[in-house]
């Protein structure tokens, strides 16, 4: 059937189109699916920290170093402990002059065992006790400033010389504080509970006094007072044969 004029019939091929040019999809992302993270540096703090290390072991080496060298003679540790000293000057308080000849001395040690504690009450409630191990010098001498007029009698034609001198006195025992010690302290929980308020300096001092007596008592019975008498008599004798005198009597008056 005729198409009416003025009516255009469909055409039977489409026209040819001309292909684009490529073109990259853009790829998408699944929402479930996160993107890849990107490999990441140390974070501030650490290159600090890391920084600090190593400027610290730097000048630690530098240091060693010098050291070595001889640079820093007293550099040993820079964390080592310092001790100050501010005692004041020391203040003399008195001076005497003594003519006093030493003859003899004697060292002696001592175990002080001493423990205070209330009757009826445990031990371990109330109770000091310390020990200690004191160890202490006592002199023996001969004073003589205390001699008499007539102590000395020299015969010059028989070369013959007579002294009698006081009796050898026993000095008060001195502790050596390098030897002594305090072997252990035992304190019931009261006092435990006390120290911790208040402590008792005089505690220690009594210590010590009770060492000190009791060298001094045991060197009465050491022969000391003997060996004085010895000696004192051996130095005189020595001393007047020396001068030319043949004969020397050393005579001691009572205590």
């Amino acid at each position: 059937m005729a198409n009416p004029s003025g009516v255009d019939e469909p055409t039977s091929e489409y026209p040819a189109i001309e292909e684009p040019t490529s073109v990259t999809a853009p790829t998408t992302t699944s929402p479930t699916e996160a993107p890849a993270a990107e490999p990441r540096g140390p974070g501030a703090f650490a290159r600090v920290v890391i920084f600090t290390g190593v400027v610290f072991a730097l000048i630690v080496a530098l240091c060693l170093g010098l050291r070595a060298m001889n640079v820093l003679p007293g550099f040993d540790n820079p964390f080592s402990d310092k001790t100050t000293d501010r005692s004041q000057p020391v203040l003399l308080q008195s001076m005497r002059d003594l003519s006093r000849y030493v003859a003899a001395d004697g060292t002696f040690q001592v175990i002080v065992d001493l423990q205070e504690n209330k009757e009826n009450v445990p031990d371990f409630l109330l109770n000091k006790r310390t020990l200690f191990v004191g160890s202490g010098t006592v002199e023996e001498y001969v004073d003589f400033g205390q001699l008499s007029s007539g102590a000395l009698t020299v015969d010059e034609e028989n070369k013959t010389v007579h002294l009698k001198l006081p009796a050898p006195q026993q000095g008060q025992a001195a502790l050596d504080m390098q030897r002594s010690y305090v072997v252990a302290e035992e304190r019931g929980l009261l006092n435990r509970i006390g120290d911790a308020f208040s402590s008792d300096p005089n505690q220690q001092q009594r210590v010590y006094q009770l060492a000190q007596e009791r060298i001094t008592e045991a060197a009465r019975s050491s022969g000391l007072d003997q060996r004085a008498r010895q000696n004192t008599e051996r130095m005189l004798v020595s001393l007047f044969e020396r001068l030319g005198y043949t004969k020397v009597t050393v005579e001691f008056t009572s205590p």
